[in-house]
């Protein structure tokens, strides 16, 4: 009786709702593209290029909210600024380093500063998140992450990314 129980198992499951891109500052930094592509019912990907005109970029901050929908986004779990340079030369916050691998192996955020390229995330989809998150535990609903970057600490761009978040049973 006990091994029909375990047969399945429920896993939480990341689905992209939708991406916003805005430059704060277009003499700095602009996005070339920012989009979020269905290719078909359950499969979503996210791409975007932020093109850099004053380079090389050596001093960069970011700051990462999760929020949760419940009458608006609220406030969920994590809000977080940290210095990139530093990160990347030594990832040692807990968070920031499952955050940084959901979309290392696609995007070319892979070394150390300076920066003296354009930032590409290409084709992140929802099958690299959920390959990552499926076991923690996610309560069900509409989250966001708003990411905002600073430059020599003025705010240059933000990027706000809408997913949803279900469970489905597997066997």
């Amino acid at each position: 009786m006990l091994e029909d129980d375990f047969t399945s198992m429920v896993f939480s499951y990341i689905e992209f709702t939708n991406i916003m891109c805005t430059s704060l500052d277009k003499d700095f930094a602009d996005f070339e593209y920012c989009y979020l592509k269905s290719v078909n019912r359950s499969f979503k990907y996210m791409s975007l290029r932020l093109k850099l005109y004053k380079v090389p970029l050596t001093n960069i901050t970011i700051q990462y909210q999760v929020l949760k929908k419940a009458n608006g986004y609220k406030p969920f779990m994590y809000n977080i600024t940290f210095d990139v340079c530093k990160f990347l030369k030594s990832p040692n916050h807990p968070v920031t380093k499952i955050f940084y691998s959901l979309f290392r192996n696609r995007s070319n955020v892979n070394h150390t500063c300076p920066y003296n390229h354009d930032f590409i995330v290409d084709k992140l989809d929802s099958a690299v998140l959920n390959e990552k998150t499926s076991r923690l535990p996610i309560p069900d609903g509409d989250y966001a992450v708003y990411i905002t970057c600073f430059a020599y600490n003025i705010k240059r761009i933000s990027v706000k990314v809408y997913i949803k978040v279900f469970y489905k049973n597997v066997p």
